[in-house]
């Protein structure tokens, strides 16, 4: 592999492991977590 096709896997790795971990970190820090009530209320 070239050294760019190496820099540009690992950018790419960056953004969606960075992503997923702010997607979670965001996800945590929400105060709007559903009970068990508002869960099954649909079914």
């Amino acid at each position: 592999m070239s050294v760019s096709a190496i820099v540009m896997m690992i950018v790419s790795m960056l953004i969606i492991w960075g992503g997923l971990a702010l997607a979670i970190l965001n996800l945590n820090r929400s105060p709007d977590v559903p009970t068990r009530q508002e869960w099954h209320r649909d079914l």
